[in-house]
């Protein structure tokens, strides 16, 4: 007999249930006897744990949202007046104690007044911040944050 010769009827018949002992699923069809699952409609939504408080509800709900996201160290305009440098970069900015590191996202923002014109290399800042920078002649050049330097492990002193 070959695959294609089989005659199989597409359509299987659905077992009737419970039409008696003699019928093979009657009386419990095949529910077994007792019990929650045994009942016509018994079905169990999802999580539930038999009556006791379901996990989900007894965890503790926390308020809100942490973002694990590092925030941006500000810089005004104001604070580059300190600085005697023309070129002012992420490095300048921490030697001078204006920011805690070089390593850190840094946005310059428009906070006071700047009266001589510099050259500012920084990751970000804001529109007005660059405004107020070309108004008094400096200007702003979009730089890539500076990457720390792995230490070398197989090194030690």
């Amino acid at each position: 007999m070959k695959y294609n010769e089989l005659q199989i009827n597409p359509h299987k018949k659905s077992k009737r249930l419970g039409r008696g002992i003699s019928g093979g699923q009657g009386k419990t069809a095949g529910r077994g006897t007792k019990g929650q699952k045994s009942r016509t409609g018994s079905k169990k939504k999802p999580g539930f744990s038999g009556g006791q408080n379901p996990l989900m509800q007894q965890l503790p709900k926390l308020p809100g949202f942490k973002s694990h996201r590092q925030k941006a160290q500000i810089v005004k305009i104001a604070d580059l007046q300190k600085i005697k440098d023309k070129v002012i970069d992420a490095t300048i900015l921490a030697d001078n104690q204006i920011i805690a590191d070089p390593y850190v996202k840094i946005k310059l923002i428009n906070g006071g007044e700047l009266k001589t014109a510099k050259t500012v290399k920084l990751p970000m800042a804001s529109q007005g911040a660059i405004d107020t920078l070309n108004k008094i002649g400096g200007s702003f050049e979009k730089v890539e944050r500076l990457k720390r330097t792995k230490k070398n492990s197989d090194s030690k002193s």
